[in-house]
């Protein structure tokens, strides 16, 4: 482990812990099948899944052997396909708009609350009935959960079933001065932050934990460094670091969804190799797990090796 590299005494490193997080999980068979290698190799301490994909039940019976291993949270989706339930407003040709449509009407604050309210239900319980449980936490596909009316309408649906307290949320804002020493995608990052102001301040007031702290933040280029820039993510952590990163292979129902492809092998290569390591090493930092009450917990089955 990364913490066994550095001899006790007074000028001893202290260990930088972080959650990392593979989204994602879910969105096709293939990007399943790469995060799955990653969490069999303990290069992942968390993972967030999609419910709402025809193959949904085959993947969710594959993820949960890593219950154990790691933590296992909804990817909520209100933008990708179809959804779970019918939404003659909000999805009135049965496929969810994209993310700039729910931007614009969250601005206007013209989203239907009712009807996404039952597809966040539907979405949760669609795990519970998978896995026997509830979600470990939950985060959103392009970061929807945070925004302004919708937020809200996450913390009532969570409340209503007794989830408050019980599960930690993913705060995707960071401090400016933090994203600005990253160097990595900076407008991007900070316009998440923008967006997710207030968040954490409300999410805390209706029982959640969550992180402090995010990074992850890609221009989904296959000319990026990846390496070079997940050791960016490392730089000035939060108190409770969050990384993302979208690793997977790729096959024709990716291709047909989403924009981002290449780079997902790019990302799970890195983490499969021993580049990966040495980056935790050079950084003092190990992966770790995040409970429910917003501590860190290290896993005996996660490898910084």
């Amino acid at each position: 482990m990364v913490k066994d590299l550095y001899p006790a005494g007074p000028q001893q490193k202290q260990t930088l812990r972080f959650c990392l997080c593979a989204d994602d999980f879910g969105l096709s068979e293939a990007v399943s099948r790469g995060i799955l290698c990653a969490l069999d190799a303990g290069r992942l301490s968390a993972t967030s899944a999609i419910t709402t994909r025809p193959h949904w039940r085959e993947a969710a019976r594959q993820l949960s052997a890593f219950q154990e291993r790691a933590e296992i949270g909804l990817h909520l989706n209100l933008t990708l396909a179809a959804p779970l339930t019918s939404m003659p407003r909000f999805a009135p040709a049965g496929l969810l708009p994209d993310i700039h449509r729910v931007l614009g009407a969250a601005r206007k604050r013209s989203l239907p609350l009712a009807e996404i309210a039952r597809e966040i239900a539907a979405q949760i319980d669609t795990f519970a009935e998978a896995f026997g449980r509830f979600p470990d936490f939950i985060d959103g596909h392009q970061h929807v959960h945070i925004l302004p009316g919708l937020r809200q309408v996450l913390f009532d649906t969570l409340e209503s079933k007794g989830l408050a307290g019980k599960l930690w949320l993913r705060d995707c804002g960071d401090r400016p001065f933090r994203i600005l020493a990253r160097k990595i995608q900076i407008k991007k990052a900070l316009a998440i932050a923008w967006l997710a102001r207030g968040f954490a301040t409300e999410a805390r007031a209706r029982g959640f934990a969550m992180n402090e702290g995010f990074s992850g933040f890609s221009a989904f280029s296959e000319t990026r460094d990846y390496a070079a820039d997940f050791a960016n993510y490392l730089v000035a952590p939060g108190t409770v670091h969050l990384v993302m990163c979208h690793p997977g292979h790729i096959d024709d129902e990716l291709t047909r969804l989403d924009p981002v492809t290449q780079t997902r092998e790019r990302e799970l290569a890195f983490l499969l190799s021993p580049w990966f390591s040495d980056c935790l090493a050079r950084q003092g930092a190990e992966l770790a797990r995040l409970r429910w009450d917003g501590q860190f917990e290290t896993s005996a089955c996660l490898t910084n090796n």
